[in-house]
């Protein structure tokens, strides 16, 4: 999203200000009507500032126009097929509001679009490990972290392959009914022997008493009886600890405990393969660890990956103002404290170039940031600014004659837009709004 106009309307009095796509100059202006501008701005892409329209440019290229008169309905306009878009940025209560529309909060989104002196300071607590490591070649720095991450995960995927592959808990479930399942059947034949020679016993016995006395061979028959009862009682514990041991090996996903011992067999045959693998990796990685802590020092892979971003910033800050240093034999050398508001301004802006909930860019407004920095200083911040404004749009409000002679001739080449408006001495109107500024 891009400003391409503001115009206030306030009574008979109308401000309008343009904007270049890429780095606008307001110079000229005092604090309070800094102030002001920053206050319509951000205000003009709420819900509530009457009298302030907003001509825009999104991200597809689509050029919009948020009219809000004193009088009559709020609207946004497509500029370029003349159709009512209003709708597409209608909030839940009704009103138009672009911020919305992307996923932003009025009030949160404030300190995010807007940036002075106090706010660049605060944000420009530097972190040494972060500066430690954006002064190393980056390619060198994420190859080795790379080779560290693939590694280590190959590890862990060989190590989860294996113990899938070597489950001990089912193992030892299989082994220990398979060995059930032994005794039970060695049991079982002892028992169906010797019941056969007490059946075959108690009948030879009971053939003659019952001749004799046939109430004694009663006793006699019911041992024999007993005996073959506890046959089958033994027969079905062997066919539950079978089951049990069937339902270990379908967990293993064999039909037979042959076909798992044949399995267990290969396992074992491929093992050797397997453990030449997995040294193999494990000296890789210790290569590539060894390699990361010559490269970044003490600092673990996890950590710089998760600060990836602000490191590659930091990076690409010294490119560039390294660069400005080539081209400028009489830039000067910046300080620790000025490089860490330099290098502040550029994550401000990463920020910005993708803070909706779509992935859309919003514009930053700077109040005077430089404004303790010395001139030399200075102009070399405002030609990294220059060199960086585009993605996302920046407007520079700013009271400095040194910034305002830079811009001029920046000017001059159409890369930079200088606007120096005029001041009016009128006291603010009763609605708050500022009144300071006048075509």
């Amino acid at each position: 999203m891009q400003y391409t106009r503001l115009v206030i309307e306030e009574g008979t009095t109308t401000f309008s200000l343009s904007f270049h796509p890429r780095l606008t100059v307001v110079a000229g202006v005092n604090a309070g009507a800094r102030k002001g501008l920053v206050s319509e701005l951000i205000g003009g892409l709420g819900s509530t500032r009457t009298g302030v329209n907003l001509e825009l440019v999104d991200d597809r290229g689509r050029r919009l126009a948020v009219l809000r008169p004193a009088t009559g309905g709020h609207r946004v306009i497509d500029l370029t097929s003349g159709t009512d878009v209003s709708e597409e940025f209608r909030s839940s209560d009704g009103r138009l509001e672009v911020l919305g529309r992307y996923g932003l909060d009025a009030r949160t989104t404030r300190d995010a679009l807007h940036l002075d002196r106090d706010g660049l300071a605060r944000d420009a607590q530097r972190d040494d490990v972060v500066n430690r490591l954006s002064e190393i070649d980056q390619t060198e720095l994420w190859s080795t972290a790379a080779r560290v991450r693939i590694t280590e995960d190959e590890l862990k995927a060989l190590g989860d392959e294996r113990n899938g592959q070597e489950d001990a808990e089912l193992v030892a479930r299989i082994e220990r009914h398979h060995h059930g399942l032994e005794e039970a059947l060695d049991q079982h034949r002892k028992l169906r022997r010797d019941a056969s020679l007490v059946c075959a016993a108690s009948l030879l016995a009971a053939l003659p008493v019952a001749l004799i006395r046939p109430g004694l061979a009663v006793p006699i028959l019911a041992i024999g009886l007993i005996t073959i009862l506890m046959a089958f009682m033994f027969r079905a514990r062997v066919e539950a600890v079978q089951r049990m041991e069937q339902n270990a090996l379908a967990d293993a996903g064999v039909d037979s405990y042959l076909g798992y011992v044949v399995g267990r067999v290969n396992d074992m045959m491929e093992d050797t393969e397997s453990r030449r693998r997995r040294l193999a990796l494990a000296e890789d990685h210790r290569a590539a660890a060894v390699r990361w802590t010559r490269v970044a020092g003490d600092v673990s892979v996890e950590w710089a990956l998760a600060h990836h971003e602000e490191i590659e910033t930091a990076a690409r800050l010294r490119r560039e103002l390294a660069t400005l240093g080539q081209i400028s034999s009489t830039a000067p050398a910046l300080d620790d404290e000025t490089t860490a508001l330099a290098q502040s301004l550029i994550t401000h802006l990463s920020r910005l170039r993708t803070i909706g909930s779509g992935g859309e860019s919003m514009p930053l407004i700077l109040d005077d940031p430089f404004t303790d920095v010395a001139p030399s200083t200075k102009l070399t911040l405002m030609e990294l600014l220059a060199r960086t404004a585009g993605s996302p749009q920046v407007i520079l409000l700013t009271d400095q004659d040194e910034v305002a002679t830079w811009a001029r001739l920046e000017a001059l080449t159409g890369e930079v837009a200088l606007v120096e408006p005029s001041i009016s001495t009128q006291p603010a109107t009763g609605n708050g709004r500022s009144n300071d500024l006048a075509v």
